[in-house]
């Protein structure tokens, strides 16, 4: 585990949506990116519970057509990818890319996996591929996914601790991640321990512009005196 990411820094981190995360990035690091975080809408299975951050588990998956070996190297193989998802000292979200010609053909995540995965530990997924039973996941395991499907036709995992990319956001085996309703993005490693204070920085400064807007007289001027000040905060 990274030392320099401890358990009180990562629930610190699960008190703010992913796009503030975001925002404090950009503070961290010196300037804006275009990488790093998902770049298409998801499908977020409870947009109520709040964000997930972990270190990433990744894995491939296919569904279009059947696992290759037998029934019992197909069940080997499922083992040992429960076996690698599952947390020893650290929160952890499983980051699965959908390697089909068209991702989603069939759902891996459903009620008995959104079950297991729970069970396990994980704090959540995050997938380009599909998720099915709705109505019956687990309400406290989050899954943020690429579509919904009926089918879980042949899926199957077809290999672990490989880099994968999530809609344009590159994740490795044991990279921080944080997700919530509106995607997900990478933390590096070396800005992670100065988020909580871009994180202050951020809402110091967009408070001032809020407050701007709230206050009588509201125009330009006001604007301009808002970014002035926030200029001061750093």
């Amino acid at each position: 585990m990274n030392t320099d990411v401890s358990q009180d820094l990562l629930k610190h981190l699960r008190g703010f949506d992913t796009p503030t995360i975001c925002n404090a990035l950009e503070f961290a690091l010196g300037g804006r990116r275009a990488t790093g975080f998902t770049r298409r809408s998801m499908v977020c299975a409870f947009p109520e519970l709040k964000p997930i951050v972990g270190f990433a588990r990744t894995a491939t998956l296919r569904a279009s057509s059947p696992a290759p070996g037998n029934a019992m190297a197909q069940r080997e193989a499922r083992l040992r990818y429960y076996d690698y998802v599952r947390p020893l000292d650290r929160s952890t979200i499983v980051v699965v890319q959908d390697l089909d010609f068209e991702p989603g053909i069939g759902a891996f995540w459903g009620e008995i996996n959104s079950k297991v995965h729970e069970g396990l530990g994980c704090a959540g997924v995050l997938t380009n591929g599909a998720v099915r039973d709705l109505d019956m996941l687990s309400p406290t395991f989050q899954i943020i996914a690429g579509s919904i499907t009926p089918s879980h036709a042949f899926v199957h995992i077809e290999s672990i601790q490989l880099p994968v990319s999530i809609f344009g956001m590159e994740v490795a085996h044991d990279d921080l991640v944080h997700a919530d309703r509106h995607g997900a993005v990478v933390i590096p490693m070396e800005a992670a321990p100065r988020l909580p204070h871009a994180i202050e920085v951020v809402i110091r400064r967009e408070k001032l512009i809020l407050d701007a807007v709230a206050a009588p007289g509201f125009g330009i001027d006001a604007i301009r005196r808002a970014l002035s000040d926030g200029d001061d905060i750093h």
